[in-house]
């Protein structure tokens, strides 16, 4: 019977409930957990699978002592209903995504050490609501990415807040405070050194942010405070791809987040020197302008942001 009917004709004949329990059956193999899995007794899930059974006029699975074995048939109708069920899942995601109806750009600005922790689990989360959004991520020190949200050119910052820039301009909203570290390379002759101090950081060249930033200000002045005065030799950069890949090719050493600093050593690319830094650098915060109105797409960003992101270093 089951080779005459055609695809339509026999999808009409199984049954939502016969789909799942497959797909259960495939996952437990065992009709008891299948059942329960379900929210239906163990004799309903039976009449299920004979149901099923008889309208595709083939066996589906084995019985065994201790539980069922999917046939090849079933092996075969179980990954359908395993696909069928992940299909719908995405479905919905793109129905919720149609319903809320955002279309338009989101412009994000942000420090690279807000990107392990903050941004990324964010964006990907973001993105599964609001698929037709176009995002764009600019990656910058904070100083330059405040001057860009006061001209209107991101709907938000994740920065710390600069000098020049006051709380009756900006919603200023603390999310993660993290100590900062210094990275070299793998086998940078520092790491061989069993005690580094801060004074023998100077014999090397450095790769900072540019003046002006929070970072830089305040490695430099730590450095002051504990009576090295020495000139640094620095080349300049703000960008973590480049500080990265000068790393990699020389024996220079670098400040970063310990988060970020932890991402490129899970990657092999850095290692983090033991050494705590007298540093203290303000807590990366969301910061939006005051008196300009989020657009939709941006608001729904920053709901689903401040869901995602740790607490902040006051607690909430």
């Amino acid at each position: 019977m089951a080779k005459a009917l055609s695809d339509i004709a026999l999808l009409m004949r199984l049954r939502t409930r016969q789909m799942l329990l497959l797909e259960a059956l495939g996952r437990e193999r065992n009709l008891g957990r299948a059942a329960a899995a379900l929210g239906m007794s163990q004799p309903a899930a039976t009449k299920l699978l004979q149901q099923a059974e008889e309208t595709l006029g083939v066996p589906l699975f084995t019985r065994l002592a201790r539980g069922m074995e999917p046939t090849a048939t079933g092996e075969v109708l179980v990954r359908f209903a395993r696909q069928a069920l992940v299909d719908f899942g995405v479905a919905r995601e793109q129905m919720a995504a149609l319903r809320s109806g955002l279309r338009g750009k989101l412009r994000l600005g942000t420090v690279p050490g807000a990107l392990p922790q903050l941004l990324a689990p964010a964006l990907a989360a973001y993105k599964k609501l609001h698929p037709r959004v176009a995002v764009s991520v600019l990656v910058e020190t904070s100083d330059v990415m405040l001057d860009l949200l006061a001209r209107g050119d991101v709907d938000l910052v994740l920065g710390r807040p600069t000098e020049g820039h006051y709380e009756d301009e900006l919603d200023i909203r603390p999310l993660l405070a993290e100590p900062q570290v210094v990275v070299l390379r793998g086998g940078h002759p520092l790491l061989k050194k069993a005690k580094t101090k801060l004074e023998d950081l100077v014999r090397w060249p450095w790769v900072l942010q540019p003046p002006g930033s929070p970072q830089r200000s305040r490695f430099e002045a730590a450095l002051r405070t504990a009576g090295v005065h020495a000139r640094l030799d620095i080349t300049e950069t703000a960008s973590t791809v480049a500080t990265t890949a000068l790393l990699e090719a020389s024996d220079m050493a670098a400040i970063m987040p310990a988060s970020l600093a932890a991402h490129y050593a899970r990657l092999g690319v850095l290692r983090v020197l033991d050494l705590q830094l007298p540093l203290q650098v303000p807590s990366i915060h969301l910061i939006t302008r005051k008196q300009r109105e989020l657009t939709p797409a941006a608001a729904s960003f920053v709901q689903v942001l401040l869901q995602s992101a740790p607490s902040g270093p006051d607690g909430k």
